[in-house]
């Protein structure tokens, strides 16, 4: 078991000590590799830590304060609707709009992504595609794209059979087919596992549909009673999941094969809440859960002052 770290310091031991990890020597790195484990709980992945905050060295780039009430800002997200009329990826029932308040608004400080069982008609929803739900799926996509740095966001998300709220990453180059640019997904919940926070990681060597995807969760039971801390830690060296400043599962680089670790060009991030699909519906669906609603108080990017200001 290692001793609490801070993800500061747990950062600042991997960056100094990779050299000697990759000739053999005993590291955090190597204890903690996600290869080795590909289903770590939080015990076995990192252990408590103390409160820290963004790594030395960094510097913030991004933000949103959510301080200004309405439609989330435009210069900052994008609605991604493009799979309404065919139906979302996952059997997910959910119809995602765009530019509605009822699904997506700006309220007392937070974003809030409220999910909503109702019917929409083709007259004044030409992209319905007959979903029973309706919620949000926004993206900085073109507006804030990054490769690597230190995210966090501040979330209170909904429990409820059929509930599946994420807090991802994506690549920006709309020409990587997944899983091939990698995803990263920083928080997952299902509804029927109310307070165990999944952290993901999917690449073309390790992914669901291949049953080999490396992935890690833990127990928080608060995460649908109060706000929490989702972070992520990218380095060209590992990918560091946090929640609340303590670190809960590593991802380490262990091969420059792009099927292995394809996280060298920029992504974007992604909120969302799905309804059902073929995980989140997996012990069914409970209607009177709705509306369900995921606010997120903010969101921060932050990269190190060398990379600041630097276009991906």
């Amino acid at each position: 078991m290692m001793r609490p770290l801070s993800i500061c310091v747990l950062a600042a031991s991997l960056m100094a000590g990779i050299a000697g990890a990759e000739s053999g020597q005993d590291s955090a790195a190597q204890t903690q590799s996600a290869a080795s484990n590909k289903s770590a709980s939080s015990s076995e992945a990192v252990g408590e830590t103390v409160v820290t905050t963004v790594p030395k060295g960094y510097t913030l780039v991004w933000s949103d304060e959510f301080d200004q009430s309405g439609l989330p800002d435009p210069a900052k997200w994008k609605y991604d609707v493009y799979r309404n009329a065919e139906g979302w990826y996952n059997n997910e029932k959910q119809y995602y709009s765009a530019a509605r308040l009822k699904n997506s608004r700006v309220e007392g400080g937070h974003l809030i992504i409220e999910a909503h069982r109702e019917g929409l008609s083709k007259a004044e929803f030409p992209d319905w595609g007959g979903q029973e739900y309706t919620s949000a799926r926004l993206m900085t996509k073109g507006l804030g794209d990054w490769n690597q740095g230190f995210f966090e966001v501040r979330a209170q998300i909904p429990c409820g059979l059929g509930a599946w709220p994420a807090i991802w990453t994506l690549p920006s180059d709309p020409d990587v087919v997944w899983p091939a640019g990698g995803e990263i997904d920083i928080m997952e919940h299902v509804g029927f596992e109310p307070g165990t926070i999944h952290h993901s990681v999917h690449t073309a060597a390790f992914n669901f549909s291949r049953g080999t995807q490396m992935t890690s969760k833990h127990e928080l039971p608060d995460a649908c009673n109060s706000m929490q801390k989702y972070q992520l830690l990218w380095t060209d060296r590992f990918l560091l999941f946090g929640v609340n400043d303590e670190p809960k599962w590593l991802f380490k680089k262990e091969s420059k094969s792009k099927k292995r670790w394809p996280f060298t060009e920029p992504q974007h991030l992604l909120l969302n809440l799905a309804v059902g699909g073929d995980w989140g519906g997996q012990k069914g669906l409970d209607n009177s859960i709705f509306p369900a609603k995921m606010e997120i108080d903010y969101v921060r990017v932050y990269q190190p002052v060398s990379q600041a200001g630097t276009k991906p």
